[in-house]
């Protein structure tokens, strides 16, 4: 009680303090742990932190959800889950030991899983927000049908904090699976890993997550994880064949794939970002530009990572837009590279679905946060 206590004199403050901010033009800038600051276009306005709003709620194991405060740290929900035999299925990247629940839910950023299992917005019960006129706003619920109207509790999933300040989540959470492998498929082409991955997806197996990449030596190499039932695992593992590798000594992996901290990753030139790809899973290989490095593939082909420099913005989005995907920057290596952001706007929006999705995120901006203050520049050079 004096948990909510707090709370609750915490989010009276903030309220008002956004108040404040709105009659004076005064930009916010909303922050958790800071464990994503990196991604972005730009980070302004005075700091608005959320750390202060931190514990659970409420927790029931039995009926599979959790209502959090959105300062609570992530480890520490993930610790509380783990005890009674829980998770957060979409393993969300922490990029940090700072990452919140809030963080987490306004980047909206799923790990490995994701492709099976389904992606943060889907987990997304309900949530208590504060908009841009310091209003304390509530939708949704603790269950799966206390919802009508306009789902804003999931619109808030992956807003990056431009639509509003979240304060509090009910998430949906699910049994640790029973049993897991992963099977490593070596000198496997990209085309390959592809193919089996589509083909495997059409089948009853209990497929979790998959990486690819071109490692020295090789013509590149499958990891795929499996998640379920004993039986279903270990006649899944006969089936597909490959390796099987431990389990235990994998875990690392899988959680460096989701927080990007793979060699790939780490190997950085000096002018080159970090591109994500988002296209439809059964895209063949793409022609990357010769300047470009990988792609590292997970999300069984839909989600492709690229190391390009600055000058191959366009080239990329062109690319991803010709096979109904899109191309977006997740990661610059200076801020010199961030300038000139709004010509990757102007590209990005050269499509009638670009422009579409342009008009909805505004007018999303204008009725949440009308005065314009919340995370200025974040996603967009112009909002």
């Amino acid at each position: 009680m004096q948990a909510m206590d707090s709370a609750t004199s915490h989010i009276k403050a903030i309220s008002e303090r956004i108040r404040a901010a709105t009659h004076d033009k005064t930009p916010l800038r909303i922050r958790g742990g800071g464990s994503k600051d990196f991604h972005g276009l730009s980070l302004q306005g005075e700091l608005l932190d959320t750390r202060a709003l931190s514990g659970i709620v409420s927790y029931e194991p039995s009926e599979l959800v959790v209502t959090v405060l959105a300062g609570t740290p992530l480890t520490e929900l993930e610790a509380a889950l783990a005890a009674q035999g829980q998770c957060l299925a979409f393993e969300p990247p922490h990029f940090g030991p700072g990452s919140t629940v809030g963080g987490m839910v306004a980047a909206g950023l799923s790990g490995p899983s994701r492709a099976n299992v389904g992606a943060v917005r889907d987990f997304v019960l309900g949530l208590e927000m504060i908009n841009g006129q310091g209003e304390v706003l509530r939708y949704g619920g603790q269950v799966m049908k206390n919802v009508a109207g306009y789902d804003v509790s999931r619109l808030m999933a992956g807003s990056w904090g431009t639509l509003g300040l979240i304060t509090e989540v009910s998430l949906k959470v699910l049994p640790v699976a029973p049993a897991e492998a992963t099977l490593r498929f070596a000198d496997c082409s990209q085309q390959q890993a592809l193919q089996w991955l589509n083909q495997w997806g059409g089948q009853p197996l209990p497929l979790n997550a998959s990486n690819w990449l071109q490692e020295e030596g090789s013509g590149g190499t499958l990891y795929l994880r499996l998640r379920g039932a004993r039986a279903a695992v270990q006649a899944a593992c006969q089936r597909l064949g490959g390796e099987r590798l431990d389990s235990d000594a994998v875990a690392a992996d899988w959680s460096a794939s989701r927080d990007l901290n793979l060699p790939w990753f780490q190997e950085r030139a000096a002018d080159h970002c970090l591109w994500r790809l988002s296209v439809p899973a059964t895209t063949a290989p793409l022609q990357l530009p010769a300047d470009a490095v990988g792609p590292f593939i997970d999300w069984h082909g839909a989600q492709r990572w690229v190391r390009a420099p600055r000058s191959a913005a366009a080239a990329l989005q062109q690319l991803a837009q010709s096979v109904g995907g899109s191309a977006s920057l997740f990661r610059a290596e200076s801020a010199d590279q961030i300038s000139g952001i709004s010509d990757l706007d102007a590209h990005a929006q050269s499509s009638a679905a670009g422009r579409t999705a342009a008009q909805i995120h505004a007018r999303l901006k204008q009725a949440f946060d009308p005065a314009g203050i919340f995370n200025v520049g974040r996603l967009s050079a112009n909002w």
